[in-house]
């Protein structure tokens, strides 16, 4: 049945033509492999990067006529325009001085260069050089420490692959559109929330190429309705790879929190993340020491199960702020998976409080504000 939808759908291709003149899309090879789960079909169409701006109808028209397909409930076509290696962006032609042409203004762009999202103040991306250190759940109550404090917040799932903050935050369900393009936000526990493990199921691989990640990840900041957010909280995926390294190029971010856990290997992986950004020149907004002791619940004994204090000496050492030590907890851990997150059902717990703390560090550092060194709790 799949193969017989995608043999339509690049038969439906075959019959548009293309803006240049040319041949079809499919006959030149502009087409990626088509991916359909639930309903959905997902390709890319990759054009010279000159002629982006000329396609972009086309990409709009090969949507509409994809998703009104039988079997096809919505389709996401990405554009991607590569560039020979070495080769210049073509001029544009001047329009003339005595008639000139009306152009609709384009994206705002900060200091950096990097186009904004109309409507988002501030974009902080939540990283972490492996997997498996909590950087997710980091991203899930980071955000809500930031609502706490009556911002209005939002968290972008970024992590294509594996994306988790439906099941972290208990949203189910598809998000619905405005005027058939723009994706509404879900929204959890007074968030605005997205993620493509809402667009499919959550036992669905998702087999893309990198130009492909990249696009989805453009259309899930700039097509979906977040505006007015005071901050855009983006659960980065793990690792420092080519979607990590473009998404912090293209993306105009405020500032970067990186997470880790106290041991020597996590923190290895943490300083690549660290050099990754400042490589892109993202200010570093700091440290978060995840799992960073325990506390038995019997005897209220401490215990550093992965050692204890290496993300706060390496912060120290590399003159990047320290966020806090966030507890091993059996709580967080429950809350997480049960899709309440801890600073919204359990907010006066010392975790919360912890979490808490660290967005309004995270929160001052972008209001140009400092705080004293996050505080060691000591348990007697």
């Amino acid at each position: 049945m799949t193969d017989a939808l995608k043999d339509r759908i690049l038969d439906t291709l075959r019959r548009l033509p293309a803006p240049d003149g040319g041949a079809d899309v499919v006959s030149r090879n502009m087409v990626s492999d088509i991916f359909i789960a639930d309903g959905k079909a997902f390709f890319s169409l990759t054009v010279p990067a000159a002629e982006a701006e000329r396609f972009e109808p086309l990409r709009q028209e090969i949507e509409r006529q994809v998703a009104a397909l039988d079997g096809i409930g919505s389709a996401m076509v990405a554009m991607t325009a590569e560039r020979a290696p070495g080769a210049a962006p073509a001029p544009r032609p001047a329009a003339p001085a005595a008639h000139p042409v009306p152009t609709r203004p384009g994206p705002a762009r900060n200091a950096s260069g990097k186009a904004g999202v109309p409507g988002i103040d501030r974009i902080i991306a939540v990283a972490s050089g492996k997997g498996g250190v909590g950087k997710s759940t980091t991203a899930v109550n980071l955000a809500l420490g930031l609502a706490a404090r009556g911002l209005k917040v939002g968290l972008m799932d970024a992590d294509i692959y594996g994306p988790s903050v439906p099941r972290l935050t208990g949203l189910s369900g598809k998000p619905q559109t405005e005027g058939g393009r723009t994706l509404l936000p879900m929204e959890a526990y007074g968030i605005k929330t997205m993620s493509m493990g809402f667009l499919v199921e959550e036992d669905t691989p998702m087999i893309w190429r990198g130009p492909m990640v990249m696009s989805a990840l453009t259309q899930l900041l700039r097509e979906v309705a977040w505006a007015p957010l005071d901050i855009l909280v983006v659960d980065m995926p793990p690792g420092t790879g080519d979607a990590q390294l473009t998404m912090a190029q293209q993306v105009p971010l405020a500032g970067a929190v990186i997470v880790s856990t106290p041991q020597d290997l996590a923190l290895i992986d943490a300083r690549k993340g660290l050099a990754m950004f400042r490589k892109v020149e993202v200010p570093l907004l700091g440290i978060v020491e995840n799992m960073s002791y325990f506390i038995a619940p019997d005897t209220g004994r401490r215990y550093d199960i992965f050692g204890h204090g290496g993300a706060r000496t390496e912060a120290a050492r590399l003159g990047v702020p320290f966020l806090g030590e966030v507890p091993l907890e059996m709580g967080i851990r429950e809350s997480s998976d049960a899709g309440r997150p801890v600073v919204a059902t359990a907010p006066d717990s010392v975790s919360a409080m912890v979490y808490r703390e660290i967005a309004d560090r995270v929160w001052d550092s972008l209001e140009g504000r400092t705080q004293p060194a996050a505080p060691t709790i000591l348990f007697e």
